[in-house]
């Protein structure tokens, strides 16, 4: 048996030990999402709380509670390391989730796409940071113009053409902007470590409309790796070439407050970074199969982090033997692997092959006796694409809708 296989029985095993999950043999109503934002005051609150078993199906569901810990937990053990968290708000996309961040000790968010970033900054969000050059002149004035209303805006750049028709946009719109070289760690995106990203940081100090802030090295290849140990090691030989390349920059007097980078996988690795500034963390909101079989210092699963974010899914059907269909499949779940994880039944595969249907098979009997129209909860594969499928989450406590949040960023991605 694989790790990730062996990882997510025993997760789940656990799940359904202590589980909230709750058994509704009886008719639903199916509550629909245009109903249930007629039900919704103007903040998004639901009152009196309707259950999540009630809503039509697939539905995206986030454990309150769950949530909050999994906020608390980051905050307090980057407060140990002395390190502020700068997450990632393509893993929520969603405004309202930003703003509970930033009122919980985030410095910032950072956001990966322009139109991610706008519609952010539209809903009153104003310290973002773009991790990705955009080497367009047009997205370039778009994100001036974000500058000029958030002053706190800071714009990535990772070519010495980039830098200029930046400084030229900031010009135009009559403001200086603030900028971070983006140091590649690998080979996704970025300037490679070196000579080259110093002599970048030196031509950005002398365009009379850029101020440079610093650099932001993220590594995401290494945020998955199998065990703690092998995790480490790999994220801290990755990340020595741009240690050096920042202490060669600051050698030249460059300005360096921000180092930026790390993840969920790394959050308590980071501060062995010497002059690390801050952790680009994400997931660690939702958590998500694949981050629970990556496993941590103590074990094979990583559970510093609850999984909180679910998806709703009903039994279309029952009818063949030791496999079931869902109504969710890659639509809802997305097509990642490890496949999604029913709560309380271990030995389920869940696969989200289908566009429209999700497939279940099982070699040993499930706990319940599913007739079609029963609900199942599980947990997703891989959190941050779920999340763009919909476009609203429902926040629940004890089994309740409390409240609806918009995803307001779904589908941003230029």
């Amino acid at each position: 048996m694989s790790l990730i296989s062996s990882s997510r029985r025993r997760f789940l095993s656990s799940v359904g030990a202590v589980s909230a999950y709750v058994w509704i043999p009886r008719p639903v109503h199916g509550y629909g999402a245009a109903e249930m934002r007629a039900i919704a005051d103007g903040a998004g609150q639901v009152r009196p709380g309707i259950s999540k078993w009630d809503l039509d199906t697939p539905a995206l569901v986030v454990d309150l509670d769950k949530l909050e810990k999994n906020v608390q937990t980051m905050q307090a053990a980057l407060k140990q390391y002395g390190l502020p968290s700068r997450p990632h708000a393509k893993t929520h996309k969603s405004a309202a989730i930003a703003k509970y961040q930033l009122a919980n000790g985030s410095i910032g968010v950072c956001c990966a796409k322009l139109t991610e970033a706008e519609v952010l900054s539209a809903k009153g969000i104003d310290r973002i940071m773009m991790t990705t050059a955009n080497p367009s002149v047009s997205k370039i004035r778009r994100a001036m113009a974000l500058k000029k209303a958030h002053p706190a805006f800071i714009q990535a750049v990772d070519t010495e053409q980039n830098a200029r028709d930046v400084s030229d946009a900031a010009k135009a719109a009559g403001v200086v902007a603030d900028v971070v070289i983006d140091v590649a760690v690998g080979a996704r995106s970025g300037i490679p470590p070196g000579d080259g990203a110093v002599a970048l940081g030196q031509l950005i100090s002398k365009l009379p409309h850029l101020k440079l802030r610093g650099m932001l090295s993220y590594d995401g290849a290494v945020q998955h790796a199998n065990g703690f140990a092998e995790r480490k090691a790999r994220a801290l030989k990755t990340i020595q070439p741009n240690v050096e390349t920042f202490e060669a920059m600051k050698k030249a007097g460059l300005n360096m407050e921000i180092f930026s980078g790390g993840g969920t996988g790394t959050y308590n690795i980071m501060h062995l970074v010497p002059g690390f500034s801050d952790i680009q963390v994400g997931s660690y909101l939702f958590s998500d199969m694949q981050y629970l079989a990556i496993g941590n210092e103590r074990g094979p699963v990583f559970d510093e982090f609850a999984p909180s974010l679910t998806v709703l899914t009903t039994v279309l059907n029952n009818r063949f033997p030791n496999r079931m269909t869902t109504d969710g499949g890659s639509k809802a779940l997305t097509l990642n692997v490890p496949h999604a994880g029913v709560i309380g039944e271990p030995g389920m595969d869940y696969a989200a092959t289908s566009d429209e249907f999700g497939a279940i098979s099982f070699t040993t009997p499930p706990a319940k006796n599913y007739k079609i129209g029963d609900k199942l909860e599980v947990i997703v594969p891989h959190c941050d694409p779920v999340v763009n499928e919909y476009d609203q989450m429902y926040g629940i406590r004890g089994d309740k809708v409390e409240v609806i949040w918009t995803i307001d960023a779904r589908g941003k991605s230029q």
